[in-house]
């Protein structure tokens, strides 16, 4: 089973369509395809997020996808690396998938570092057949 962490970006598209490659990368958490790690402040982005009333998000499907990650995602120690970033708040996810050899899958790759492990959504639904 793949390894994964995922961007708020992806958790933001899966909830706004359910069709795409995001929503089958969640869908592939819930049907227990892949592991999901996260740390504390990875998934305090999630709820800063998803709970913005700009996005219009039910509350109840936010409530159960951040559940389902604390649930039977892995919760990792956080870890800084001294790569510089662009913008610092991608530095968690960068930094959990390289501490837990994880792949982190995220819309935009271009704020990272090029990494083998970091993959767009088509990239990694393409690797998962």
């Amino acid at each position: 089973m793949k390894k994964v962490v995922l961007d708020t970006n992806i958790l933001v598209s899966a909830l706004w369509s359910r069709q795409g490659n995001p929503f089958k990368i969640v869908e592939m958490f819930f049907r227990k395809e892949i592991y999901v790690y996260y740390t504390l402040e990875i998934l305090e982005e999630y709820q800063e997020v998803l709970s913005r009333p700009t996005l219009n998000f039910s509350g109840d499907k936010v409530i159960n996808l951040l559940r389902e990650i604390t649930k039977s995602g892995i919760l990792s120690e956080s870890t800084v690396s001294v790569i510089p970033f662009l913008d610092e708040s991608d530095r968690k996810f960068y930094d959990t998938a390289k501490r837990n050899e994880a792949i982190h899958i995220t819309g935009n790759k271009k704020h990272y570092p090029e990494e083998g492990f970091i993959f767009t959504p088509v990239e990694f639904c393409g690797t998962v057949k």
